[in-house]
């Protein structure tokens, strides 16, 4: 761990508050390296004697670092740096959530566990405009990224829509994909929903989580140019290994 005097300095001249130029600082540091993931910042009274700044300044600091994700704090241990996880921004884009990984230079590997023609329940045909009953390929799906689970997710699809999809190879492919060159389908829209849940024990033990750790379960229904939904799905993400980036402009 660098030692206090390592870290730059305040300049009192300028125009920016003491607490943002501590903030900055530590926030190179953690960028650079220096400051490794689960390791621990000086303390308070270190840096109040580096600096020579009040408690307050430090707090501060401490606290946008926090607000920034860049660390978290342990009652009566200290300020520690919080490991990064990776952004993902499937949740506001239409390019499929393995399209963004790997985009992202990550390795990505896709295992098929379900893929049968059934019939469509209340949900489906309510969200697929169909008719209870009527047949719907279901498809579930484990996605790996640089080998650690990350999604477990159950996607239906209208059969009629689709009438050759069960004879598609979707091992480690993109489902997205398939249906852009195969069925000429462009994903125009969504919407989603997410909250937090506890997984069931068979799909914790898919995703290699402990018993009664919560994931976040993301419902979607995607519709084409012409505003017919054709995709229905809900997954579990999860939450330890990655958050959502969703901008707004």
């Amino acid at each position: 761990m660098p030692t206090t005097s390592s870290l730059g300095a305040l300049d009192r001249s300028a125009e920016a508050p003491l607490w943002q130029q501590l903030a900055r600082l530590l926030r190179e540091e953690i960028q650079a390296g220096r400051l490794l993931p689960d390791q621990a910042l000086p303390s308070e009274s270190e840096l109040i004697d580096r600096y020579g700044v009040s408690r307050t300044v430090v707090r501060e600091a401490l606290a946008e670092l926090v607000r920034t994700g860049l660390i978290y704090k342990v009652r009566a241990r200290g300020s520690f740096v919080a490991p990064q996880r990776p952004d993902v921004k499937f949740i506001g884009s239409m390019t499929g959530s393995a399209a963004d990984l790997t985009a992202s230079g990550r390795s990505v590997s896709t295992r098929v566990l379900e893929f049968a023609t059934t019939e469509a329940d209340e949900g489906d045909a309510a969200a697929l405009r169909l008719e209870v009953g009527d047949p719907v390929v279901r498809l579930r799906r484990l996605r790996r990224v640089d080998g650690t689970p990350w999604l477990l997710v159950d996607t239906v699809l209208p059969a009629h829509r689709f009438p050759t999809l069960m004879r598609a190879n979707l091992v480690n492919r993109s489902l997205y994909e398939h249906l852009r060159r195969n069925f000429g389908v462009e994903p125009s829209g969504a919407d989603r929903w997410i909250s937090a849940v506890i997984p069931s024990a068979s799909d914790a033990e898919l995703l290699e989580l402990e018993s009664g750790q919560p994931v976040l379960a993301i419902e979607s229904v995607a519709w084409d140019a012409d505003g017919v939904p054709f995709e229905r799905y809900t997954a579990l993400h999860r939450s330890d290994e990655v958050r959502f980036h969703v901008g707004i402009r």
